[in-house]
């Protein structure tokens, strides 16, 4: 079985099957670990971050997708599984082999994405990557990394999206509608960003299909011997 690590509860739905078990990090780094720790304990195998990310590379744009080579977190380098990786490219030509940056707070706004790119020199970011890739290391399994491209590196995005995830990966609807409430000029800008969404989930659904069960990717034989 594949832990799928996903940030918010849509990717999980997403990317769920019958050898593909989702866990929601919903902004809860210590939470994710123990979730990852039980289910590595229950027999997971290997590990995947998916789901969405923030650019920090200029050149990507909504919707592009990247393979992880290694994920960047503070001083630390977590390198990805090589030929798990190699196959997932293949099975996602168009995709990027490149870092990706981890980040305990959301990446929000475009400074901030800025410093994580001239510290890290990774393309993108998210949130979940660099904790399951700590975790894999920790247990000696294999980890790999795919991420789509939800926000671009010079977009900031509005208030009411920064409120918007629940612990539970779902959308606090509620504190969105607070939020604009008390700034309702930010409206124009928090539809282009559930636009721009909309087109991530519409190209991580599309490498969902293109895997098509192939998460495994390489022969688990060959990947306990990669380990070694």
């Amino acid at each position: 079985m594949i832990i799928a690590v996903t940030g918010l509860a849509r990717e999980a739905r997403l990317v769920a099957g019958p050898d593909v078990h989702p866990i929601v990090g919903g902004g809860d780094a210590k939470a994710l670990k123990e979730r990852l720790t039980a289910e590595l304990e229950n027999g997971a195998r290997r590990i995947l971050s998916i789901g969405i990310c923030g650019a920090l590379c200029p050149e990507l744009r909504v919707g592009d997708t990247i393979i992880a080579s290694e994920i960047v977190h503070g001083g630390d380098a977590y390198p990805t599984h090589g030929s798990w990786s190699r196959d997932l490219a293949s099975r996602l030509p168009h995709a990027v082999l490149a870092p990706l940056a981890g980040s305990d707070e959301m990446a929000a706004d475009r400074e901030t994405k800025e410093r994580l790119r001239a510290g890290t020199r990774a393309s993108a970011v998210d949130m979940e990557s660099h904790i399951a890739a700590r975790v894999a290391r920790e247990r000696s399994v294999p980890f790999a990394a795919v991420r789509v491209v939800s926000d671009a590196a010079h977009r900031s995005l509005p208030a009411a999206a920064r409120v918007a995830m629940r612990p539970t990966g779902g959308i606090d609807f509620g504190a969105v509608f607070r939020a604009v409430r008390r700034a309702p000029r930010q409206l124009p800008e928090l539809i282009r960003t559930a636009w721009e969404a909309e087109i991530a989930f519409a190209a991580l659904f599309r490498c969902r299909h293109a895997l098509n069960g192939g998460f495994a990717g390489a022969d688990l034989g060959q990947l306990a011997l990669d380990m070694g």
